[in-house]
């Protein structure tokens, strides 16, 4: 049976493929492209073969491409590295093709783009989780920098290896090399052996290829935010022929990206996990020529007559004739004196695959009675020896999907504490205890070393303040919701009012999480964000029409 990450291509697709790329022999061995390599070309092998070799790992050989198969992974579609090493054969004839005019192939024939994207989204999933190597991180489990570090990477699909100075002696050994002490902690270990002490997430980013530059291209629309309204809103707004730029302050997945599972969305009946559903919509976007970003965060924005300029972090610009704002919220921290001191080391924000190691056998505590807080308690609960879910009502089922309260109520190893909060938080460097507290003002110290907090949701909208009409909270008024003494007029043509999607301002639409009235599930984001879409197309098409009678 065939590999499915290593498919044949027929010679009818190759023949289609040869206009966008060159045939080239190799007289000798040559590399193709190696660890650390942005924008590597596609390879078709024609005749020969192409060996694909896992420096970390001793030049282990992860694949031979043979003829008709060909090379790369997801990372292709955007700006990021190599991370393993490509050799052609002595004798060995390809067709080499360029990202940009790959993308095009993409484009114009879906029996090659399902055969590719299908096999590079395996082959990024397999390098994951089936092979030792990438970019080393060392550091320190009980750091929170060194937490924010890697949960970057995770959420971004960055291969990588964590190497613990609390466990690890190969860390140790390392730091001793190198002449580095704990205090230089953490350390960023490139694929090229560059070592970059206290790294940001903007360097990682660097590293990447997860951030990019934008020149001064006048883009038709910006969206601010990859969750699932952002890249719902990307993903329509490329395939429809749009010039896209995407930014993110963090990852690709927002509040969705958090979900351990998702077992209500439309067309996933097993389920799919927030952080699968988001990579897979953040190829999709860049299958049709999205750019996408990380890490950005907006700061300010401009209007200059027919555009927008929006100024970010990394000291970024960027120009568009439109923007969505999909910035979404974050949960609340709970209110408690000293939890910036654990966040990292023993209170999250989300539950995924990096956290449950640090639960197994157990007791955790899971505040909070939305769907998150729900999905996060039942995939904890596998690893864990006890969850206990932490609700400040007496109705677990008030904002939690049914199916979720169900399981819940079923799962021997979860305990739901009602009319309860935390109201202590102990330990010297990581999480050991924390105190609960019911209404009546009982106390209950527990052994909770793993808290998971999912409360309270502030829209992002800071960057915005004093510009685009909000409610006292600080979510975004768009269509009959905005104030008329807000409302403002394009000063190219004039409108009556605005957009269901639209804000105050025109050509600035709201979706998903930030907007006020929205309905916080998956599905009604990603209605939203390709909506919003129509409305773009709407909003250009007035400025053209304006801009041609002027």
């Amino acid at each position: 049976m065939t590999d499915p990450r290593f498919p044949e291509l027929t010679q009818r697709q190759i023949e289609h493929l040869k206009p966008y790329g060159t045939i080239e022999h190799f007289e000798e061995e040559t590399v193709v492209f190696a660890i650390g390599d942005l924008q590597y070309d596609f390879y078709v092998v024609l005749d020969g073969e192409i060996c694909i070799k896992n420096r970390y790992n001793n030049d282990e050989i992860v694949v031979r491409h043979q003829k008709n198969e060909f090379t790369g992974d997801s990372s292709m579609l955007s700006n990021r590295s190599a991370q393993v090493n490509g050799y052609g054969a002595k004798g060995t004839a390809v067709l080499r093709i360029k990202p940009d005019q790959l993308k095009k192939a993409i484009a114009k024939y879906v029996d090659i783009s399902d055969i590719l994207l299908s096999a590079f989204i395996q082959r990024k999933e397999s390098m994951m989780s089936d092979f030792i190597g990438g970019m080393k991180l060392i550091g320190s489990s009980n750091s929170k920098i060194t937490y924010q570090l890697r949960d970057f990477m995770e959420k971004n699909h960055i291969w990588y290896n964590f190497l613990d100075t609390e466990t690890s002696e190969e860390a140790l050994e390392l730091l001793e090399n190198f002449d580095l002490t704990q205090e230089d902690l953490p350390i960023f270990i490139s694929a090229e052996g560059e070592i970059c002490k206290d790294p940001t997430l903007e360097k990682l980013a660097e590293y990447t290829g997860v951030l990019m530059d934008f020149g001064d291209e006048v883009f038709d629309v910006l969206v601010i935010g990859a969750g699932p309204a952002g890249l719902a809103a990307s993903v329509y707004a490329a395939s429809e022929g749009l010039s896209v730029v995407t930014i993110d302050s963090n990852a690709p997945g927002g509040q969705a990206g958090k979900s351990s599972k998702i077992e209500n969305y439309l067309g996933f009946p097993t389920g799919i996990s927030g952080t699968d559903l988001a990579n897979k919509a953040y190829v999709q976007a860049q299958k049709f020529g999205c750019n996408i970003s990380i890490p950005h965060r907006a700061e300010r924005v401009e209007h200059n007559g027919d555009y927008y300029t929006l100024y970010a972090s990394n000291n970024k610009v960027v120009k568009s004739r439109a923007i969505i704002a999909a910035t979404g919220a974050n949960y609340r921290q709970l209110p408690i004196s000293n939890i910036e001191h654990y966040e990292g080391s023993g209170v999250y924000y989300s539950a995924t695959g990096m956290n449950a190691s640090s639960c197994k056998n157990e007791l955790v505590g899971v505040v909070g009675g939305g769907n998150s807080a729900g999905q996060a308690a039942l995939f904890i609960a596998d690893h864990a020896k006890e969850v206990h879910v932490i609700i400040r009502g007496n109705d677990l089922g008030a904002k939690m999907s049914d199916y979720l309260v169900q399981r819940i109520e079923a799962a021997e190893n979860i305990f739901v504490h009602k009319q309860t909060q935390v109201t202590e938080l102990h330990g010297e460097h990581h999480l050991k205890s924390v105190v609960l507290t019911t209404s009546e003002g009982d106390r209950t110290p527990m052994t909770i070393t793993n808290l998971f907090t999912f409360i309270g949701a502030k829209p992002c909208t800071e960057w915005l303040e004093g510009l685009i009409d909000t409610d006292e909270r600080g979510f975004i008024h768009t269509g009959a919701m905005v104030n008329p003494e807000n409302l403002l007029q394009c000063p190219i043509y004039r409108r009556e009012k605005p957009q269901s999607l639209e804000t105050n301002i025109p050509g600035f639409f709201a979706v998903g999480d930030v907007r006020k009235g929205s309905v916080k599930r998956v599905a009604s984001a990603v209605g939203e964000g390709s909506m919003a879409v129509s409305q773009v197309h709407q909003y250009l098409a007035n400025l053209k029409t304006a801009t041609v009678e002027s």
